[in-house]
């Protein structure tokens, strides 16, 4: 028998599980490129984003972050204006949280520019969450020998008012 030279199956093409983590060079816009920040995902590779020169523009995501860069709305885009369509661009590159505070911060950005804070794969803070107890702890569940209990419907919608005005006033 031929002895096996093939890559594997499958397997191979999906590749390691590898996140961004490392720090990469902060990238300033050019001529012919604008920051944006995006509106609406549109499908099929487009989105809808907001230039910070003023104009809404219907953008196209080019291949090499397709499927790769997970784009999200309110996120902050650099894109690529085409000289002969002013109303389309071409999506560059996408900066995370950090990378968008660092260029409002040297002022690219304008101050009204919303930074999207909750990146969907980039570190988050696991802080525990916390319940406030609201009810009252006078009233017991359980003792129903106080109330009245009714019998047919209309009583029941009665009862059941008399008891939410009473909680309503009682605080």
């Amino acid at each position: 028998m031929p002895k096996n030279k093939g890559k594997g199956g499958k397997n191979r093409r999906r590749g390691k599980n590898e996140n961004e983590s490392e720090k990469r060079e902060l990238v300033f816009k050019e001529d012919g490129q604008e920051y944006a920040q995006v509106i609406k995902m549109l499908g099929n590779g487009r989105l809808e984003a907001l230039c910070f020169d003023g104009v809404k523009r219907l953008c196209h995501i080019r291949g090499k972050l397709r499927k790769k860069v997970w784009i999200n709305t309110s996120d902050i885009i650099l894109v690529g204006l085409r000289d002969y369509q002013d109303n389309k661009a071409d999506v560059i590159l996408k900066y995370n949280a950090d990378e968008a505070r660092s260029l409002k911060a040297y002022g690219e950005l304008p101050e009204h520019a919303k930074i999207n804070e909750t990146d969907t794969f980039g570190p988050g803070d696991d802080d525990e969450i916390q319940f406030d107890d609201i009810g009252d702890d006078d009233e017991d569940i359980d003792d129903v020998s106080s109330r009245h209990v009714p019998y047919d419907m209309f009583e029941t919608v009665i009862f059941e008012s008399k008891l939410s005005l009473d909680v309503f006033w009682r605080k």
